[in-house]
């Protein structure tokens, strides 16, 4: 277990961004991570748990207690049971499985950050989301000081969103476990519209794992998100806004905003959402209400490839980056009525 102090955090998130932490701790077991949680707890520090670094916005002033890497390693097969620890790299144990010639995550390629994240967020992307195959998550319950096992319907799964994230001081996350697919090499039945087309398959249709995982890694990289050290439009979080879900009377409120900006016949992008529930792209509504791909004229802006991602092009500040996206969360309110809401997590600000 290494120990710094006054040790930069910086270098440890996609963005780049944040200030020093007031002593940084790198665990590679889970009993290492459990003594630093249970030390923090007891000590009344602030804790902050660091995984792959790729969904953290931390401000300026960094941290002011202990953040605890989670650099914990564990891929274990059996069958088509997995189990992950918490600090496994995604995207690698994605190719793993994708070389085993098993089906579920293969759309979730090239996803930065560790597997200890996946739940917490609910990844998902290209038509899948780890709900769909995770079975359990074991975590340290810093509540009832124990290590806990809980089953998928114990996690509250949503869209971007789990037990996990609706109570972030109270789960650190240990092991992931999943149940996939033997289906001959083949994929699970290829759902987004985008990578059907990129395949030249119907939605529903499977195609070979590694032909899958290849198509994903493609779209990713088109849009700048799979991380490049030379491209800065991957110096960012990912998608910084989820997708609005809208009652069916804020969609219809929202159609009437659509039709008074764009024009009578424009309709904006709706999915089913459950429940009467309409989602609609966020891309689209920033697109829409004015900011471009590569909009800004400093250290911060939006992505030349995905309106979706804010990004550091070098010598940018936290406060610089919260600029910006208060900026579009603003025009976006302005335009549509609609307000975004942050997917990254942030430390020391808000938006």
């Amino acid at each position: 277990m290494q120990e710094l102090h006054d040790a930069p955090l910086a270098p440890l998130t996609t963005l780049r961004l944040g200030g020093p932490a007031a002593r940084l701790v790198t665990a590679t077991t889970d009993d290492e991570v459990i003594s630093v949680v249970r030390e923090a707890d007891d000590t009344g520090t602030p804790l902050l748990i660091v995984g792959g670094g790729s969904n953290l916005v931390i401000g300026d002033k960094g941290f002011d207690g202990t953040a605890l890497v989670v650099a914990t390693r564990g891929f274990t097969l059996d069958g088509t049971r997995l189990e992950l620890a918490a600090g496994e790299v995604w995207t690698d144990a994605v190719a793993r499985t994708v070389e085993a010639g098993l089906a579920g995550i293969e759309c979730l390629a090239g996803i930065p950050g560790s597997a200890g994240a996946t739940p917490i967020q609910n990844v998902g992307a290209y038509g899948q989301e780890v709900s769909s195959t995770i079975t359990e998550v074991v975590a340290y319950d810093r509540t009832a000081r124990e290590t806990v096992t809980l089953a998928n319907e114990d996690c509250a799964f949503s869209y971007r969103h789990s037990r996990f994230k609706a109570d972030p001081e109270r789960y650190v996350v240990l092991r992931v476990r999943f149940a996939l697919e033997d289906a001959g090499g083949l994929s699970g039945p290829v759902r987004y519209a985008e990578t059907a087309r990129t395949l030249g398959v119907e939605p529903g249709d499977r195609v070979p794992l590694d032909t899958a995982r290849e198509a994903v890694l493609k779209l990713r990289a088109g849009k700048g998100m799979v991380l490049d050290p030379e491209d800065h439009d991957t110096w960012s979080a990912g998608s910084f806004f989820t997708n609005p879900i809208l009652t069916a009377d804020a969609f219809e409120a929202f159609r009437a905003r659509v039709r008074e900006h764009l024009g009578p016949a424009a309709e904006p992008p709706a999915y089913p959402a459950g429940e009467g529930r309409t989602k609609t792209s966020a891309a689209w509504l920033i697109d829409k209400a004015g900011f471009t791909k590569g909009y800004g004229t400093g250290p911060a802006r939006i992505s030349t490839k995905h309106t979706l991602a804010l990004t550091n092009r070098g010598g940018a500040t936290t406060e610089d980056l919260l600029a910006l996206a208060r900026e579009v969360v603003a025009g976006v309110h302005r335009t549509f009525g609609i307000t975004l809401v942050n997917e990254p997590v942030t430390v020391g600000v808000h938006l």
